[in-house]
């Protein structure tokens, strides 16, 4: 039996964690750096497969995690999904500069939001094929 796919998402509004975690059924909704960092309380945390981000946080902007993550040699294996209300063109350009893997832009509307989670979910977790990380 293999593993299951572990799944990051950073994201400060409840609703679209709700609504994502509804669409994954599975996914896990936790403080990023320090899980990606093994700080506590995550020192056993699983290292996600995928990692869904917004940029729009409260404490470090989703740019800065983005940079972050990329900078690891570890971490930046692990495909980041630009997940954000912002559709400029200077934050697509950033993000992608930055190493994000995709950058898709929130719709407003619920089932079109379960719909592109829906097909995140069958792009990233099933047709591409992902390393296994041991951080």
């Amino acid at each position: 039996m293999s593993k299951p796919l572990e799944v990051l998402l950073v994201e400060d509004d409840e609703d679209d964690v709700l609504l994502t975690k509804e669409a994954l059924k599975d996914s896990k909704v936790i403080d990023a750096l320090k899980m990606l960092r093994r700080q506590p309380p995550f020192e056993n945390a699983p290292v996600p497969d995928l990692i869904l981000l917004d940029l729009n946080l409260p404490r470090v902007s989703g740019r800065e995690v983005l940079k972050e993550l990329k900078a690891d040699p570890v971490l930046k294996k692990i495909p980041v999904v630009v997940l954000t209300t912002s559709a400029a063109d200077t934050d697509i350009v950033k993000c992608y500069d930055l190493g994000a893997n995709c950058y898709i832009t929130k719709p407003v509307d619920f089932e079109q939001f379960q719909r592109i989670i829906k097909v995140i979910d069958e792009f990233w977790l099933t047709i591409v094929k992902l390393p296994r990380l041991e951080v």
